[in-house]
């Protein structure tokens, strides 16, 4: 997600290590914020509040944890405050510098997340304060304010349009979606990327159909969710392939019928000899390029399609025989599963409820905000399915 906001010099003064937070020289001290904003849809902060946040200030470096400054709301702006985060291998690419050239250092990360609204800012009609709601970076109806720059110091931190690794967070309010009923923050988080991708690419981008087959290449938290959801739809057979056996025992849970680990098994061969002549769609959910190819060799001909879900390092390329396509195999793109959180988010809610889509296996660990750096890490080495961050209550 692109962060379309001037950059700056930022400066922290708290340096998180794995095993936790060492204290520095800089523009304060750690403050959690554990008191509302306001308990109102008008009133506006009249004095100056702060928020920790874990902030990227060099790439291939530990995030660092900063007490920012937050600033007065502009129209259409939404201060939030957060109950949870997701963590996402976007943030880990990001993070390591495997995004490429970050022109926007120091920032704030994370795109997924749930919480309570405290304030309002001018113009903004699709939440009001005290209401939970998901933080998302796919756009919902509403006003579209690119990002925020928060201060430390004096010193300017950019955040894109929705930020969650942080106690409170000014959100644009096309990011926010109220959250129905009573469903449970701690879920809630999922449905601002995990569960939209790894749904909406099944039930939207692809359009399986009872009956059809279909292949998860690589099942961390995305393909986990399209695990889920291919059951959900019906499909047979369901094969799993990564190469941790801790992610296709729960991807057998979620409701695959087969599991490859590659490190034993060519899957492109198992699929083949599972469905002669291809099966009808593979999701790839890895981000390599050679996984890619992978998904694509495994469709049968004449209409066997192939979805990219998996964002790869900068530079990476993806180089496809054209005569697989002139075989009537189709590649096709994702942006978010095709979901539209108005009409998908309540939906999704409803499912996970009534135990349709029990995704709550992924939720095996959770982190406070100075353990950051080990979710990333566990993320990134697959100690994790998706972590969660979680936050001071209200």
């Amino acid at each position: 997600i692109g962060l379309e906001v001037n950059a700056a010099e930022g400066v922290g003064f708290i340096t998180m290590s794995e095993n936790g937070v060492q204290a520095g020289q800089g523009c304060g001290c750690y403050t959690q914020l554990k008191t509302a904003a306001t308990n109102g849809s008008g009133p506006r902060r009249n004095r100056a509040m702060k928020t920790a946040a874990a902030v990227l200030v060099e790439l291939d470096r530990p995030l660092e944890l900063w007490d920012l400054e937050i600033p007065v709301l502009r129209p259409g702006q939404v201060l939030v405050q957060l109950a949870y985060s997701g963590v996402c291998h976007t943030q880990v690419l990001e993070a390591r510098g495997k995004r490429g050239p970050d022109r926007f250092l120091p920032h704030c990360l994370g795109h997924e997340g749930s919480g309570w609204v405290r304030e309002c800012g001018p113009g903004v009609t699709r939440v009001r304060p005290g209401e939970p709601v998901i933080l998302s970076w796919i756009k919902a109806p509403g006003i579209d304010v690119a990002g925020s720059v928060y201060t430390c110091g004096g010193r300017s931190v950019n955040a894109g349009a929705v930020t969650t690794f942080q106690d409170w967070a000014v959100v644009s309010e096309n990011r926010l979606t109220p959250l129905p009923g009573d469903f449970p923050l701690r879920e809630a988080a999922l449905i601002g990327c995990a569960v939209p991708t790894g749904v909406g690419v099944v039930l939207h981008t692809a359009r399986l159909q009872a009956g059809e087959g279909v292949a998860v290449f690589g099942v961390g938290g995305i393909g986990l969710c399209a695990v889920a959801a291919a059951r959900l739809a019906g499909c047979w057979p369901i094969v799993a392939i990564d190469v941790r056996a801790a992610k296709l025992r729960l991807a057998t849970q979620l409701g695959a019928t087969h599991t490859v680990d590659v490190t034993v098994t060519d899957p492109v061969a198992f699929v083949q000899q599972l469905c002669p002549g291809g099966i009808d769609c593979s999701i790839e959910c890895s981000g390599r390029p050679s996984v890619m190819r992978q998904a694509l060799a495994a469709v049968r001909p004449r209409g066997g399609t192939a979805v990219v879900v998996g964002n790869a390092p900068a530079g990476d390329l993806l180089e496809v025989d054209p005569r697989e396509l002139n075989q009537g195999k189709r590649l096709l793109g994702s942006w978010g599963g095709e979901s539209v959180p108005d009409r998908d988010f309540p939906r999704y809610c409803r499912l996970m409820a009534a135990g349709r889509l029990d995704l709550s296996p992924l939720l095996t660990r959770e982190y406070t905000l100075d353990q950051i750096n080990q979710a990333l890490d566990d993320l990134e080495e697959g100690r994790a399915f998706r972590p969660l961050i979680r936050f001071p209550p209200a």
